[in-house]
Order: C-alpha cells, then sequence, then structure tokens
C-alpha cells in the first residue's frame, strides 16, 4: 500500500499547472505516435503540428503544436528537463505567471517562424518546402525560455551535464542557440530555428512583461528586470556592445513613444537597479555573484600596485627604524657595549 502511496503523493506535490502541462504532453505525443502508426500521420502532422501552410486554417497548432513530441529523443528530453524546471519556477511566481511565460514564449515563437517561412516562400517560390514541408513541434522554444528564465535567477549556480560536463547556468543558453545556429545553417530549419526567436522572447517577456508580485516588490506591481546583469548586450561579446546598445536604444524608445513597455518606476536603463523577485536563496546567489564578480575584477586591477607599494613602504620602513628597534640579537650587543663604557668610566 505504501508503494502505492508514494507515486500519488509524488504527483500531488507537483503544482497544478506543471502537473497539467505534463500530462497533456504525454497524452498528445502518445496520440501522434498511435495516429501515425495507424497510417494517419498525415493528418496527425495537419492539425497537430504547426505547418505553415495550414496554420490559416488551424491556427490552435500555433500553441498545441508544443505538446506534440514527433520522437523517443524528442519525449525523453522533454520529460526529463521541463517537467522539474516548471516546477521550480511555478513555485517561485506562481501559477498565473508561470502560465504567461509558456504561453508567450510558445505561441509568440511560433508566429515568428510562420512569418520567416512566409518570407522564403515569397523569396524562393517553393511552397512545398516552406509552406508544407515544415511541421514545427515540440518544446524546443520553451526549453530555451526556461533556460533563459534560470540565467535570471539562478546564473552562477552550477550544474553537472551527462555526468562529466560542468557549466554555470548562465552558460547553456548560448550554448543551446549556437547549436541550433550550426544546425540551421547546415539544412535542419524545422524545427532548430525555433530556438532562435525562442530565446528572444523569452527574453523580452522576462525583461518588460512580467508582473513581478507587490509583496517581493515593496507593495508596488512592476514588470520586467530592467538591471544591467540581464541586458540584452550581457548575452554577447564586448565588440558587439556599442552596436547593440545604438540598436536596442532606438528599439525601446520606438516602442515607449507606442506604448508597446508598461512602466515600472524609475528610469531603470540609466543605471536604478530592479530587484527580481524570488526566493530569498536566488536573490542571495544573484547578489553573491555580482559582488564576487565585481570583488575579482578590483584585485585583478590592484594586485600589481599593491606589492610594489608594500615592497617601497618595507624599504622605507627599514630606512627610519631607531636603533633601539633593531632585533634582539642587536640591541642584546648595544647594551653590552653601553655597559663597557659605562665601567670604563667609572674605573677612570
Amino acid at each position: 500500500m505504501a508503494v502505492l502511496a508514494s507515486p500519488i503523493v509524488l504527483i500531488q506535490s507537483v503544482p497544478p499547472i506543471t502537473r497539467a502541462f505534463t500530462a497533456i504532453t504525454i497524452i498528445s505525443s502518445a496520440l501522434y505516435g498511435y495516429l501515425s502508426w495507424k497510417g494517419l500521420g498525415v493528418e496527425a502532422v495537419r492539425y497537430m503540428t504547426m505547418v505553415p501552410g495550414f496554420a490559416i486554417y488551424s491556427p490552435w497548432t500555433l500553441f498545441t503544436s508544443a505538446f506534440v513530441e514527433t520522437t523517443v529523443f524528442e519525449f525523453v528530453a522533454t520529460i526529463i528537463f521541463v517537467p522539474p524546471s516548471l516546477k521550480y519556477l511555478e513555485r517561485l511566481w506562481g501559477s498565473i505567471e508561470t502560465v504567461k511565460f509558456i504561453v508567450a514564449t510558445i505561441v509568440a515563437s511560433n508566429i515568428i517562424t510562420l512569418a520567416v517561412n512566409c518570407i522564403e516562400f515569397i523569396g524562393t517560390r517553393n511552397a512545398d518546402l516552406f509552406l508544407y514541408g515544415m511541421p514545427y513541434h515540440g518544446q524546443m522554444a520553451l526549453q530555451i525560455g526556461i533556460l533563459v528564465a534560470f540565467t535570471q535567477l539562478i546564473p552562477e549556480h552550477q550544474v553537472q551535464l551527462f555526468g562529466f560536463i560542468k557549466a554555470r547556468v548562465k552558460t547553456l543558453p548560448m550554448a543551446y542557440l549556437t547549436l541550433s545556429t550550426v544546425l540551421c545553417l547546415v539544412g535542419y530549419q524545422c524545427p532548430w530555428i525555433i530556438i532562435q526567436f525562442g530565446w528572444y522572447v523569452s527574453w523580452v517577456y522576462l525583461r518588460f512583461y512580467k508582473k513581478n508580485t507587490a509583496d517581493a516588490m515593496g507593495g508596488t506591481d512592476t514588470y520586467g528586470d530592467r538591471s544591467e546583469t540581464f541586458s540584452l548586450i550581457s548575452w554577447f561579446p564586448p565588440f558587439m556592445h556599442y552596436p547593440l546598445t545604438l540598436l536596442g536604444n532606438f528599439v525601446h524608445s520606438l516602442a515607449t513613444r507606442l506604448h508597446l513597455i508598461p512602466t515600472s518606476g524609475p528610469d531603470l536603463e540609466h543605471g536604478a537597479y530592479a530587484q527580481v523577485p524570488g526566493t530569498t536563496r536566488a536573490e542571495a546567489e544573484r547578489r553573491r555573484a555580482m559582488a564576487l564578480k565585481a570583488l575579482d575584477q578590483r584585485l585583478a586591477n590592484n594586485t600589481s600596485p599593491s606589492m610594489n607599494n608594500s615592497s617601497n613602504n618595507a624599504a622605507a620602513t627599514q630606512s627610519r627604524v631607531p636603533v633601539g628597534i633593531t632585533p634582539s640579537g642587536s640591541t642584546n650587543n648595544i647594551a653590552k657595549d653601553t655597559e663597557g663604557v659605562k665601567t670604563k668610566s667609572d674605573t677612570r
């Protein structure tokens, strides 16, 4: 009885949105596999995955296609990574904000993918490939979106991949993005290109639109995370910072004038720090990482001058030391010489 009770207790401990999301993923993937096995693969692709040419007739696939994993490898990778990650985020953000994040990341990424395929069709007139030959599916956009969220919350946390690869959380999104770029360049646009859009959409949502709870922000509702550690240029190497800053400032000012970005108190883009709401441990780790980085830079800059100053100070101090503060052996010799001088003077 205890053996049967343990899985039930485990399932009940999972937050409701994570539980429902995982169940729908399992059912949808199993249904797709069953229909394909029964010879109904064409219908399954049309009505369960996001095919650009059919999306106007089946718009629900802009969201439901994420619940379909077409291969065993994709299904296993999704089940291992997504449910535990959503469980962590749902307990941190709450169910409503987790649902908003899931829907925004999946739907916006699929819409951008649909637009890109339409542009490719207009340029090449190859409808068989770009309109009907690329069925987008799976949770790759959500996976990289979760990695972006973890980069915001616990950037310095170290994870171990495949049992022997150690990496910090903040390096994982760009590694996944690099893999997507390489596979797209060699001809595997579907479904890997959706990772590109999932990264950007999730960053935009967390940067500007995610609502922070009032109790975590001192009683007022704020949106996004405008801190410098989560800026767009922080994802790229230094030589790209200047052009990206110009482009980002232009887009941000345009979006602000069009009221596309919710206001979030002071002008946080110019130095003010927006605290990311979350658990005490997550915020403490975030602040600790920033402090350690600043300390390392300061130590690296001050090591050489400090050593030179110490040597110069030691030499100057030694030259100014009076006779009475010499080492113990020298002090005894001086005392003995002094006594000898006194004895001679007494004898005289």
